[in-house]
């Protein structure tokens, strides 16, 4: 119900048709009380806290996945190999986080997130998950004080959290109709300031309205990996004629069937909610000889009995591309904040 419910509000959210135009009034009491909150926090009302290093916050404005995740890793990365430590603080959406806690490779998604369970797999990178991300961040840098630089996942309208560089992401969709929720997909205006915009797009992909200055971001498919048997790799052209399922629990699933056509494979996709539960039974019924699914559900399906000893089912991992001139002025920016200087 809950994917039908997505699907049925992204088409709406697409166009200024009936149901877009219903909702205008609430979107225009939702985008007062986005003024009260700006005026607000400008008067000194709402206190930041401010951390002793560096804080990047990747998040966006349209509702929903737009790459945040491959985003984070991709950054995680970029400092290192730039010489910072990063640690990285998120949510932990769909999960049941109650209280600050750490995510180790080994973590249950249940209980930590599927999107830092991934992160955290793929990076080791030290990393909290909380409610409150300042006192996630706090104590982050208190377990790991050489952490000198704060990644977070998400939490672009947490303002309770200080933050040195912005960075908003935007996939195909660009701002959707340009209204606010629940008329729109925006959560704030499009023109809201930001350090940086990234577009996660084929680069052939032009989107309007998201401003002048933006970063191409390309999601690159590895080889496929099977998920009973992660030793076993194979590329995606191995399976072509199989009989394939591609199953997506993510914020947009198009752009993972999207990809998988653009490699020419024929499939049946199975779109699913963003953060979605898999059970065992879920592709007992499904006459497939090959699974495909994202990486942020393979977390999840590695620690289900009946899924995780499937030898149909393997993860398309993705790393995220972007242009040099980004990571250039993100790691000028970031020593500038650090330093008062533009190299570190």
């Amino acid at each position: 119900m809950r994917a039908v419910l997505e699907s049925f509000f992204v088409k709406a959210w697409s166009r200024r048709g009936i149901v877009a135009v219903m909702l205008w009034p609430v979107a225009k009491v939702f985008g007062f009380l986005l003024d009260c909150r700006f005026k607000l926090r400008t008067l000194g009302y709402h206190q930041q806290s401010t951390l002793p290093v560096p804080v990047i916050i990747v998040g966006n404005i349209y509702i929903g996945g737009t790459g945040k995740t491959p985003m984070v890793i991709w950054l995680v990365e970029a400092l290192r190999q730039a010489g910072w430590h990063p640690g990285v603080i998120s949510r932990g959406y769909g999960a049941h986080v109650e209280q600050i806690q750490e995510v180790f490779a080994d973590s249950l998604a249940t209980m930590v997130g599927d999107e830092p369970l991934l992160i955290v797999q793929r990076t080791g990178c030290p990393m909290m998950v909380g409610r409150h991300r300042v006192a996630s961040a706090q104590q982050l840098l208190k377990k790991y004080p050489n952490v000198d630089v704060i990644i977070s996942d998400d939490g672009l309208q947490h303002y309770a959290l200080g933050r040195d560089v912005e960075i908003v992401m935007f996939d195909q969709r660009g701002i959707g109709n340009g209204w606010l929720l629940p008329a729109g997909p925006l959560r704030e205006p499009a023109a809201r300031s930001r350090d940086f915009t990234i577009l996660n797009a084929s680069n052939s992909t032009a989107v309007s309205g998201i401003g002048d200055d933006v970063f191409k971001m390309h999601l690159q498919a590895g080889d496929l990996i099977q998920l009973r048997q992660p030793e076993i790799h194979q590329p995606l052209s191995a399976f072509q004629g199989k009989k394939i399922l591609a199953a997506a629990g993510i914020g947009n699933p198009q752009r993972f069937f999207t990809m998988l056509s653009a490699q020419g494979i024929d499939f049946k996709a199975m779109p699913l909610a963003d953060h979605y539960a898999f059970t065992p039974e879920i592709f007992h019924n499904e006459e497939a000889e090959i699974i495909l699914i994202t990486e942020k559900d393979a977390v999840k399906c590695r620690q289900i009995a009946g899924l995780r000893d499937d030898p149909r089912i393997w993860l398309v991992p993705v790393a995220a591309e972007l242009e040099a001139e980004f990571k250039h002025q993100l790691l000028k920016l970031i020593s500038e904040k650090k330093y008062g200087c533009t190299s570190a």
